[in-house]
């Protein structure tokens, strides 16, 4: 077993704190990456005060690594000692369903994905740990090859709001001519921006705060709506093929789903803490349709960071030491970080 380092909840609404545990030993296909940074994603928050349910304490959060090969096991093809790598939402699934089989495995049919911290491992039975932490043992199927041109810190929210907001927009097949629109401009909004400008579309961001239209123009959106305004909602009603909806907040979706054009499409990426009403005549006058989408599976989340590599895209973020990770969790509820914080592990013993 391998000594670990990290910052656990030890149970729910008790703040993180030191933690020691051990890693299981590297198995033959398994990779051992040292993590350098990892970022925090607002799951993180959700999970530790049991939001969804079903947390497993103590808890190590992190989902979103990046680090470099300090170990391979004997049978690993892909990866070597050295290298850089990311871990994003999951290390396992059943590998067998439909799903798996068709590079799904976000959506793994019969044992569900193995989360990177807060499941249970297939080999051990123990819970899984994250990134908040010194070292992660890896099978290498679900270990991801991450490109040196890019700032490493800046690339560890790729693994879970790159991969989110890419998924949706591979999916639907966005590019040149689509008209898309991006609610909420956080962690995830920034990188649909980001990534939907990328791939061709005309992007506007539909916001209730004036004050962010200087940010979106800065990500690269064309046009700016602040929702609040009755003349400039209803100057883009039936007019977007796609709304990429990142609120996790309540709203009324009826105000929204009227600016998609026939044929037009909101995606779900955001989980309001109560279920949002919708009248059937808001979809059925337009054939307008309501998706959701999780995040991606192992082969499309390398390309996601192919992609990213090529088009030189990454998360804007603020870097943070490992003890201001409460604090941190405080400013992010608050949405006081552009966009995202990335916890710098070479502090975890500070």
């Amino acid at each position: 077993m391998l000594p670990t380092k990290a910052y656990a909840a030890p149970a729910v609404n008790v703040p993180l704190a030191p933690f020691n545990f051990e890693r299981r030993d590297v198995g033959p296909h398994d990779v051992l990456i040292d993590i350098q940074f990892c970022g925090v994603c607002h799951s993180d928050l959700h999970q530790v005060r049991d939001e969804w349910g079903g947390s497993i304490f103590p808890m190590v959060p992190g989902h979103e690594i990046v680090g470099r090969i300090t170990q391979v096991g004997e049978h690993v093809k892909n990866f070597k000692v050295g290298d850089l790598a990311g871990v994003g939402c999951m290390v396992d699934s059943c590998r067998t369903c439909p799903n798996c089989q068709e590079g799904l495995e976000q959506y793994c049919e019969t044992t569900g994905m193995v989360g990177t911290y807060g499941g249970i491992e297939k080999e051990t039975g123990r819970p899984t740990y994250g990134g908040y932490s010194s070292q992660i043992v890896v099978d290498e199927k679900y270990t991801l090859k991450v490109s040196d041109k890019l700032d490493l810190a800046r690339v560890a929210p790729l693994l879970c709001a790159g991969i989110t907001t890419y998924s949706p927009l591979r999916q639907w097949k966005v590019g040149s001519g689509h008209r898309v629109a991006v609610m909420g401009l956080g962690g995830l909004g920034h990188m649909a921006v980001k990534l939907a400008v990328a791939m061709g579309a005309e992007v506007t961001v539909l916001s209730t705060s004036p004050n962010k239209e200087a940010d979106a123009k800065e990500l690269g959106a064309h046009k700016f709506v602040v929702t609040k305004d009755e003349a400039q909602l209803k100057s883009v009603r039936n007019y977007f093929d796609f709304i990429i909806n990142t609120v996790s907040a309540p709203l009324d979706l009826a105000a929204y789903l009227n600016l998609l054009r026939r044929d037009g499409t909101m995606i779900l990426l955001g989980v309001p803490p109560e279920a949002p009403q919708v009248h059937a005549f808001n979809l059925i006058g337009k054939r307008r349709r309501i998706a959701g989408s999780l995040i991606g599976g192992i082969a499309e989340t390398q390309e996601m960071l192919d992609f990213c590599a090529e088009h030189n895209i990454m998360s804007d973020i603020e870097i943070i030491d490992m003890k201001d990770i409460n604090e941190s969790y405080e400013r992010m509820l608050k949405g006081d970080v552009k966009y995202r914080f990335v916890i710098d592990l070479a502090t975890l013993n500070n």
